[in-house]
């Protein structure tokens, strides 16, 4: 089936200033922390480090992918093999599978390891071959059975020894891909080692290293799109003025604080970006699926960030979660450390929050988007005439209703089908052809058909 990426790309590079965003899941952390990717079990007791299996990390890349909140599921090659060839995960999705096509040192990050402290130097564990067709030496028939789209980082540090042989590492990266049909997209980290580039100049050194490394480069051998650290709105607009058919990203750094997330996301699209590829931000939220729908509904322009870090918590209250953070402290803006390690040598300085200006669309329509973690009832519609809450409207402090009712309707928690959540109404024959499964295809949505889809499963209205 026609994958979202593809059409995203291509309604991006027809017209730059729509608003067509990429998001992707960033679930390759297996090749960076080893054991510790899919973060800490909940099982852990003091002074005990016990951490989620891959299985359970693998678990969450299933249930995200058959949302259909994201574009891109990014996986190692032994997740891709076990999801994409082994469950065929992907077959029947708009979600497109991808591989870290490579692990350059700066993302060694074993226990006890300090290869960071040295600038990155370039690795690949992962073939091509291995990606597309499970093998060494594929042949062309076989080349579109697995992911055929990779994840390829750099990173310069001002040294030439070590710069140099990272462009010839890219080079020789990119000649094998052309040969087999692989498209990749760009990351380019921040330098690793201290000192390398005066702060103040960074943003501008990165900018003119990109554009110099592909000015060589023809279209056949170009990156689908770019994946960098936000440095702000200078940084961000120069770079997606200077060329029009480079689409730019942003990575998502430490996991930082919701409002981190959330702000993070709003103001680099709001200057240019046009993806979005978060990790850890996602891997530490307390409900993933609930922290990705509200990213899809910000960079729909259905809800800004502050009230999206209250709609989001009014999600956890439902779900009988408790927050990492106080709703007080979740709206902080921190500084953020955007390297991999988590080191100082690239961070992001949010600043004091600043006012929000209004969302294009009530936030009425994420809050809804809450569920009891035992039955999976949402919260009701806000139709009742039971009594208000204690600040007077139907919704508590939190962006949570507050009205007791006895109808209420599935929606999808990790506990949930994804299936019951996602039930094709009367709108989706007319909004999007439903999958075989039953779920709509979101894919082939425009964010409007996405709300009149939502606001009617919800009971909304229009």
């Amino acid at each position: 089936m026609e994958k979202s990426l593809d059409r995203k790309l291509a309604a991006i590079h027809a017209n730059p200033n729509c608003r067509e965003f990429i998001l992707a899941d960033a679930k390759d952390a297996d090749m960076a922390l080893g054991l510790g990717a899919p973060g800490q079990s909940p099982e852990l007791h003091a002074g005990e480090v016990r951490f989620k299996t891959l299985q359970e990390y693998r678990d969450q890349m299933r249930l995200i992918t058959r949302s259909g909140l994201v574009d891109i599921m990014l996986m190692s090659a032994s997740s891709n093999h076990a999801l994409t060839f082994g469950e065929r995960l992907f077959d029947d999705s708009p979600v497109t599978p991808a591989i870290r096509a490579n692990d350059t040192t700066d993302i060694h990050l074993a226990r006890g390891s300090a290869y960071t402290q040295s600038a990155a130097r370039p690795f690949r564990t992962a073939s091509i071959d291995h990606a597309q067709c499970g093998h060494l030496d594929c042949s062309p028939e076989e080349r579109q059975l697995g992911a055929n789209l990779g994840l390829y980082s750099v990173t310069f540090n001002n040294d030439l020894e070590c710069d140099l042989e990272t462009l010839v590492r890219f080079h020789e990266f990119r000649e094998e891909a052309e040969r087999k049909g692989f498209r990749y997209f760009l990351e380019v980290f921040d330098p690793n080692v201290p000192n390398a580039v005066a702060p103040d100049v960074l943003p501008h050194y990165l900018n003119d290293m990109v554009t110099r490394m592909l000015a060589g480069v023809g279209p056949a051998g170009r990156p689908d799109f770019l994946k960098i650290v936000y440095h702000g709105p200078k940084a961000m607009e120069e770079l997606v003025r200077f060329d029009r058919n480079l689409i730019v990203g942003i990575l998502g750094g430490s996991a930082g604080t919701t409002r981190d997330a959330f702000q993070l996301l709003h103001d680099a699209q709001k200057y240019g970006a046009r993806v979005a590829l978060f990790g850890r931000k996602i891997n530490h939220a307390e409900n993933q699926l609930a922290f990705v729908h509200f990213l899809r509904l910000i960079v729909e322009g259905q809800v800004g960030p502050v009230e999206a870090v209250k709609a989001y918590h009014g999600v956890l209250g439902r779900l009988g979660l408790k927050p990492n953070r106080s709703l007080e402290d979740d709206l902080k803006l921190t500084d953020q450390s955007m390297s991999y390690a988590g080191t100082s040598t690239s961070v992001v300085a949010n600043g004091p929050p600043k006012a929000e200006a209004p969302a294009q669309k009530p936030a009425a329509v994420a809050v809804p988007v809450v569920a009891s973690a035992t039955t999976g009832a949402a919260a009701c519609p806000c139709q009742s005439q039971s009594k208000a809450a204690p600040n007077g409207s139907h919704h508590d402090d939190h962006g949570a209703c507050a009205c007791p009712t006895t109808e209420r309707r599935p929606i999808v928690t990790e506990s949930y089908p994804v299936s019951r959540y996602l039930q094709p109404t009367s709108e989706a024959g007319r909004n999007g052809k439903p999958h075989s499964n039953g779920i709509p295809d979101f894919a082939r949505m425009s964010p409007a058909d996405r709300l009149a889809y939502h606001r009617e499963r919800l009971g909304l209205g229009r």
